[in-house]
This record gives structure tokens, sequence and C-alpha cells, in this order.
């Protein structure tokens, strides 16, 4: 459409079927690759791309011709074919119904891309958990306990 202009930055955060840890480190960059051309395939920019064994990151300089949760489907259901079809997860891999997506200003973009790839180092002082409810505080999104990702208690 002529005279259609847009800058939009969001953070995609989703996780893995039942919070499994099912992504082996050694498998990441094929799956990075992977999402990064499903990303592009759909008309966006890839900024960082980071998978942990339970969970990913996607910040995406997002283009609005595609809804959102239309974009998160087909970006998770595509990821889970190429994932099983190419076996790079220990046992059946799913991603988990239900995403994150957070919004970010132009300013933000380098601290973003830092933050999502330094998810290995992040993680050694927090969970998964609670840096989802971190997020979702961060950004006054109002939710409900009962309704976030399925996490595993121990």
């Amino acid at each position: 459409m002529p005279n259609t202009n847009h800058q939009i930055y969001l953070q995609f955060v989703f996780a893995v079927k039942f919070r499994y840890a099912l992504i082996p480190k050694q498998n990441k960059e094929e799956i990075h690759k992977y999402l990064t051309g499903l990303v592009q395939h759909r008309n966006a920019k890839m900024l960082a791309v980071h998978c942990m064994p339970d969970h990913c990151h996607l910040f995406v300089g997002y283009h609005p011709a595609k809804h959102i949760p239309d974009f998160v489907k087909e970006v998770k259901n595509e990821s889970n074919e190429f994932i099983n079809q190419r076996r790079l997860s220990r046992g059946k891999f799913a991603w988990q119904e239900g995403y994150g997506v957070f919004s970010y200003s132009r300013s933000q973009i380098d601290s973003v891309i830092k933050y999502v790839n330094n998810q290995e180092i992040h993680h050694r002082k927090k969970t998964f958990r609670e840096e989802y409810l971190q997020l979702l505080q961060k950004f006054n999104v109002d939710f409900d306990e009962k309704y976030l990702f399925d996490f595993i208690t121990v």
C-alpha cells in the first residue's frame, strides 16, 4: 500500500511444551537459522534469536501485513515440523500454546539484542518463570497465573 510506513520492534517469547528441556545446545544454531528464514519469509527482519533448552526469544523488526497471532502460529508450527523432521530435539518436539509479545522503541534495539543474545548468562541467575513474570510486570501486562505457560513444578 503506498504511503504506508511503519517501525515496529517486537520481542516474542514462547516455551517448549510442558517446559521440557528439548533443545540441545548443539542444534541451536540450525534452529536459529531456520527461525530466521521463517521470520524473513514473512517480510519481517530477525534482529536477534536465542533458544534455550526450554524456551525461545525472537526479536523482530515486524511488518504489520500479517496479524501477530497468525505470524506466531505459523512460525511455531513450521519450526515444530522442522525440528521433528530433522530430529533436532530429544524426543517429540512441540512448542507450548501461547506466547508473550513485547514492543520496544528504536532506542532500545541494542539493549534488547544484547538481552536476547545473552540468555545463557542471564539464566544462570534467573529461571524462565522468573524472567517471564518480570517481563509481564515490566510491561504492566495484566495476567492470571493459571493461564501462563505450564511451568514445571518440582
